[in-house]
This record gives C-alpha cells, sequence and structure tokens, in this order.
C-alpha cells in the first residue's frame, strides 16, 4: 500500500514537472512572437526612415552639383550637410541589418534538418547555406533572368528538391520566410518597368514566384511568407555610380520557429 502511494506521488510529480516545462516552453514562444512582432514594426519604421533619407540626400546631391556650377556661397555647406547625412544612412543601414538578422535567424535548426540542407546546398551550385541562422540562400543571377521573375527550369528543380526536405516531418514545425533581395542596378527598360516598377517590387516577385513553386510541390501556405527588399539589405558594396554587385542579387529562405 505504502508502494503505491509512493508510485502516485511519483507519477503526480513527473505530470507536474511535465505541464511546467510545456508551460514554460509556451511562454518562451509567446515572448519570441512578441519580440519579433516590436522587432519587425521598429524595422519598417527605419526603413521608411531610410528611403526618406535617400531622397534627401539625392536632393543635397543635385544642389550640390548646381552650386558648383554656379560658384555659390553654399557649397560648403551642402558638402557638410551631405557628409553628415551618409553617416548616418550607413548607421540606419548597419542597424537595419542587425535587427533583421536577429528577427530571422533565431533558433539552430535539428540535427537532421540542418544536415539535408547542408547536402542540399554543397550539391547546388546556385545555394548556399548558414546553419547558424536557418539560412538557404540562392544567388538570383542563377535562379532568374536579368530583371525577371520567372524562374529558371534548373533553378525551379533545386527550388523543388528543398521542398521535399521542407516538407519532413522534423521541418513541418518550422515556418518558411522568402526575402528577395536585389543590388542598386536601376531598372532601365521600359517593358521590364512595367512589369517590375522598382528593385522592391522585382525582390518581391521574385520572392512570390518561388513560393508559388513550393506552394506547387505541396507546403503548406499558412507556412510561409515573403518579403522583399530591393537594394536596402546589401550584403557586399555596390559598385559606385549604381553599378550594382550580384552578390546582392539574391533571394534568402530562412527557417523559423512555427508562428515566430
Amino acid at each position: 500500500m505504502r508502494s503505491l502511494k509512493l508510485s502516485t506521488v511519483f507519477v503526480i510529480f513527473l505530470l507536474s514537472m511535465g505541464l511546467t516545462l510545456v508551460s514554460g516552453c509556451g511562454t518562451e514562444l509567446a515572448d519570441l512572437r512578441l519580440q519579433n512582432d516590436t522587432q519587425a514594426k521598429r524595422i519598417d519604421q527605419l526603413t521608411s526612415e531610410l528611403e526618406a533619407a535617400r531622397l534627401q540626400l539625392d536632393q543635397l546631391k543635385r544642389r550640390l552639383a548646381a552650386a558648383e556650377q554656379s560658384g555659390g556661397v553654399e557649397v560648403d555647406s551642402l558638402r557638410q550637410r551631405i557628409a553628415a547625412l551618409e553617416e548616418d544612412l550607413a548607421k540606419k543601414e548597419a542597424l537595419i541589418k542587425s535587427m533583421q538578422e536577429q528577427l530571422m535567424g533565431v533558433t539552430a535548426l535539428p540535427v537532421e534538418l540542418s544536415t539535408a540542407l547542408e547536402d542540399f546546398a554543397a550539391g547546388n551550385d546556385m545555394v548556399e547555406y548558414d546553419s547558424e541562422r536557418g539560412l538557404v540562400k540562392f544567388k538570383s543571377d542563377l535562379l532568374f533572368e536579368r530583371g525577371s521573375d520567372t524562374v529558371t527550369t534548373t533553378a525551379a528543380e533545386a527550388v523543388r528538391t528543398l521542398c521535399s526536405i521542407l516538407n519532413t516531418d522534423t521541418a513541418k514545425e518550422f515556418d518558411i520566410i522568402v526575402a528577395g533581395h536585389t543590388d542598386d542596378m536601376r531598372i532601365a527598360r521600359p517593358a521590364t518597368r512595367a512589369a517590375h516598377p522598382s528593385n522592391r517590387h522585382l525582390s518581391s516577385h521574385r520572392a512570390i514566384a518561388v513560393v508559388r513553386i513550393l506552394d506547387d510541390c505541396g507546403l503548406e501556405g499558412k507556412r510561409m511568407s515573403t518579403r522583399g527588399f530591393g537594394e536596402f539589405r546589401p550584403v557586399a558594396p555596390n559598385a559606385p555610380g549604381n553599378k550594382g554587385n550580384p552578390k546582392n542579387r539574391r533571394v534568402e529562405i530562412y527557417i523559423v520557429p512555427s508562428g515566430a
């Protein structure tokens, strides 16, 4: 009888511990979601400020060019304002990049899933994998024709292979964020500009094109979201005069905790 009572107490203890652990995990996930939501709103605000500052910088540069030609007295003042604004822009870009990395790369992936993604990247020239951030990166120059959001046949097959990995039981505990990026080369051709009015549009349309393939091969729509950052998240310096950099033309696929 005493043994039975002790066993009952032990079972109750284990159950209470399990509930505590589940409750703790739920609280941590809720905190993570709240933190991500707050961070995402701050990133949106900073991005708006960044775009406004870029417009202001362009205006100041035009004023400086005119003042230099006419010998205006405000040349030195304009140069100082431009230098200060460029410094502020660089700081904002660095802050946004850091916050975005924290937002998307929130947890290490299970070993089985991470290993499958490493093998996938190792066998494909257009793909890189960052195991610390749960990030699969496609090079846009190999994924799309320049100025297009149509996925090439070879690239589509690679995306479908990735889809089979993301549909495994281990991966189903995670959501997918597809983020498109461009360099700073302006869209010049009228036909291209009609379909993609800006680099932000082009990057968004490319992210959507990748999601369409993932959707067609069976990935649940509720697990996926898209983002288009245009030229505003460079990973390497663009060449002077809006000449771009192939490293900045990319599609990134973040694998994050479900609901995060």
